[in-house]
């Protein structure tokens, strides 16, 4: 069996020492400044990425984070387990009544959200290709205008969990409507994501139509039969084996599983390990004292490694491409804030509030990250549009939250408002 060498162990624990120990400066820095600690740990990777550490010293940057090699495989599998544990807290932190309560609100906010920014961005892109530095007769113009009318249209849910609980918001009202709104805009997302695979030569190598249905199939048996079983095992797991090691060790082990199979099926496996977040959360014999072991043990140490992780791909000034980034931030803001807002005026939210909304479900992140790396190692995309989208998606998260404040900050002058926000706000606690 092969395994890393004495210096790759080195390089590699060095690697993750900084990691984590620059992320966490980082995001006390951006607390102090009431900024969500995502911010400073995604600012600690542009630090420790090629823009500044590979500017200044491009030896130390090439020692550090090889582009290739053991370290950097063995350096992405830590990533990959922080976003999928990163997606299993936020589906425990998810309570399926208040869900339940959002339900036209959230159906509307999600529908509107996804197909505003999605046409918004194929239209765009179909009919200005060449802005896009792409010919109009390439025959992959069908696919690529699909590709950014989806990057348009997805919402960034581990980023958004992380940017609520930050703001202490996430078992808000609001927090649950833009969570129930992301999860059902990210499983739709990713049924795209599954299209685009497929045509790019990409995935699971199944059919689509077999993908969606499996996804369908394991949404609604988790969240039914499986959460119903997870409900009487634990009990059993509480009274026969160590606490909190017993119950903690089960969780994960269904969490890794369920990412596997969604891995294994063509969505991805951080829908897999929200989903059995859900069910295992939701259980009335998991306490609160094993949920907080869990959120800030992976919260504190495996979210850092990714949000970290973002800056370490790109190099911000050399493929920076002024006007390609400034059209797809427009678009962003545009297509998403809008079609949200819409979506949560239309399911009876004041205007300030649907606003809120609608900037907390204009996040981009993990997907866009995802999708753009294929399409850029597929030929589809260039180094510079690949860029543009990861400017977008950490300005979409950096102006997030403060936005979302902005909102909630605002005076509600009208009396009939004012006493709709305050029945919202006790229906929050």
């Amino acid at each position: 069996m092969e395994k890393l060498n004495h210096a790759e162990v080195v390089n590699l624990l060095i690697q993750l020492s900084m990691m984590l120990g620059v992320g966490r400066l980082m995001a006390e820095l951006f607390r102090v400044f009431k900024q969500p600690a995502v911010v400073g740990e995604i600012i600690a990777g542009i630090i420790l990425g090629p823009t500044i550490l590979g500017a200044v010293s491009p030896e130390a940057f090439s020692w550090l984070f090889p582009a290739s090699g053991a370290t950097a495989i063995a350096l992405d599998g830590f990533i990959q387990l922080s976003v999928i544990l990163l997606l299993f807290i936020a589906g425990m932190e998810v309570e399926l009544h208040i869900v339940w309560q959002q339900g036209k609100q959230a159906l509307l906010t999600s529908f509107f959200a996804l197909t505003v920014p999605f046409i918004l961005g194929f239209v765009t892109t179909y009919y200005f290709p060449d802005f896009f530095q792409l010919s109009k007769e390439s025959d992959q113009r069908l696919v690529f205008a699909l590709f950014i009318g989806t990057t348009m249209a997805i919402t960034a849910l581990p980023v958004i969990a992380r940017i609520l609980m930050d703001l202490s918001l996430f078992k808000s009202g609001m927090g649950m409507l833009i969570i129930a709104s992301a999860m059902i805009n990210d499983l739709l997302g990713w049924l795209i994501f599954t299209v685009i695979l497929s045509m790019l030569g990409s995935g699971s190598g199944m059919a689509v139509w077999q993908t969606i249905l499996l996804t369908i199939g394991f949404t609604l048996v988790m969240l039914t039969l499986g959460k119903g079983l997870i409900n009487k095992g634990l009990p059993w797991v509480n009274k026969k084996m160590t606490w909190p090691g017993g119950v903690l060790s089960i969780a994960m082990a269904f969490c890794l599983l369920a990412a596997a199979f969604t891995e294994f099926i063509g969505i991805h496996a951080i829908f897999g390990a929200f989903i059995i977040g859900v069910a295992v959360g939701d259980s009335q014999h998991l306490t609160e004292r094993a949920k907080e072991i869990l959120h800030h043990f992976i919260n504190s140490i495996f979210a850092p490694l990714f949000f970290v992780s973002i800056g370490l791909h790109i190099n911000f000034v050399s493929s920076f491409n002024l006007p390609l980034v400034l059209v797809l931030i427009v678009l962003a803001f545009v297509g998403k804030v809008s079609g949200a807002y819409f979506g949560a005026r239309k399911g009876g939210l004041e205007s300030s509030q649907a606003l809120a909304v609608g900037f907390g479900m204009n996040t981009h992140g993990t997907l866009e990250v995802i999708l753009g790396a294929i399409a850029l190692e597929a030929g589809l995309i260039t180094e510079e549009i690949f860029v543009a989208i990861l400017v977008m998606v950490i300005f979409t998260i950096v102006t997030s939250a403060p936005l979302m404040k902005y909102c909630l900050q605002m005076k509600v002058k009208n009396p009939r408002l004012a006493d709709a926000k305050a029945k919202t706000e006790q229906s929050v606690e």
